[in-house]
């Protein structure tokens, strides 16, 4: 229960801080309910999220951090694991798994290509009188 959940991380980030007691009364649940839920083994469906978790940061760690939840979700199938596409995203996205897709080098200026306007001045940009040599982009 998300509930137990927040009471224990609350208690491990600061012990004692705000009692055990008071934290449940405050959400509505009882302290034995807390300890019960505690001292429970954790469900089937719990101990496989941790199993499928390891599997998609493996695969994610393997891919150099370029698969997305969906080339994880296929590389998990091909290699015979039973698990939906949802789940992998929801697990990525837990995990602050995001991919990085390096985009190809491509040229974007070419030098030379004349593009530009002619070098009137010869790049000598000094004047003798001020409005005698005018640069600027029109």
């Amino acid at each position: 229960m998300a509930k137990y959940a927040f009471i224990e991380s609350t208690e491990a980030e600061r012990p004692g801080y705000f009692g055990l007691k008071r934290m449940c009364r405050w959400l509505g649940v009882s302290p034995s309910g807390f300890f019960s839920w505690r001292a429970r083994e954790p469900s089937a469906r719990a101990v496989r999220r941790v199993e499928l978790t390891a599997l998609v940061c493996w695969s994610f760690e393997r891919s150099n951090a370029t698969y997305g939840y969906r080339r994880i979700h296929a590389d998990l199938v091909r290699r015979g694991v039973d698990v939906g596409q949802d789940l992998v995203r929801d697990i990525a996205r837990e995990q602050g798994l995001v991919a990085c897709q390096p985009r190809p080098f491509r040229v974007t200026t070419v030098a030379g290509d004349g593009a530009g306007a002619p070098d009137l001045l010869m790049r000598d940009f000094t004047a003798q009188s001020p409005g005698t040599r005018l640069v600027g982009d029109t």
